[in-house]
């Protein structure tokens, strides 16, 4: 890929071969910032995966950096008010199914009560694509709708690997504090430990890199727990 001047002279300005602590990485990200905009931080972990394993899970940063999500609960309407009440941006069973299958997709994410996902699972061809099918792996399925908003409302970031072994996810926007990128870094790094397929080789984590959303990236030098 042909890169633009801005991006080569940020790439010029550190070494490109080193693997850079993460509060060090962090600072540098923020240094060879160059758009005009409040990049988002975006972390790339290479993981070394079987073919029958997988990383899936959520988590909540410390420190967030995302503006407030819009949450749709699928769930009867005895629990309507209960979800409106937790922070549900919208909430309801049948219309709110039928708007989805006319398209409407207004919302960050989507969550129901087990009790729908007999309705819900119809949706899979459009809330499939997005990314929006309710799952329980990822606690969006579920009982307990307070709960579920609430750490929605907090930002609860889903991640999961993708076809080549690879997690990307945000981490920081540019403007933030460089230390709080770092220790979004750290939480996420921990928490990717802990979800360690337990039959994992050694060497599960294979590559860390971070970067800015226009900029070059820089590689991180993590050490797997032994």
């Amino acid at each position: 890929m042909k890169h633009g001047k801005k991006y080569r002279a940020s790439l010029a300005k550190y070494d490109s071969a080193k693997l850079y602590p993460v509060a060090e990485a962090c600072q540098l990200v923020k240094d060879l910032h160059y758009a005009k905009f409040d990049e988002t931080v975006e972390l790339s972990v290479s993981l070394k995966l079987e073919k029958n394993q997988t990383v899936r899970d959520t988590l909540v940063f410390p420190h967030q950096f995302t503006a407030e999500k819009r949450v749709l609960v699928f769930c009867k309407e005895e629990r309507v008010k209960e979800a409106l009440d937790a922070g549900a941006t919208f909430a309801g069973a049948a219309e709110y199914i039928e708007k989805v299958k006319g398209g409407w997709l207004d919302f960050d994410v989507a969550v129901a009560t087990p009790d729908m996902m007999k309705d819900v699972g119809r949706l899979g061809m459009v809330l499939g694509r997005k990314g929006l099918m309710p799952n329980p792996k990822t606690g969006t399925v579920t009982p307990d709708i307070a709960g579920a908003v609430a750490a929605l409302k907090k930002g609860r970031t889903e991640f999961r690997a993708d076809k080549t072994g690879v997690v990307h996810i945000p981490v920081g926007k540019v403007s933030m504090n460089a230390a709080d990128t770092a220790e979004n870094i750290q939480t996420f790094m921990t928490e990717l430990e802990r979800k360690k397929p337990v039959d994992a080789k050694t060497g599960f984590v294979r590559s860390v890199s971070v970067s800015s959303s226009m900029g070059p990236g820089i590689w991180i030098d993590f050490k797997e727990d032994e």
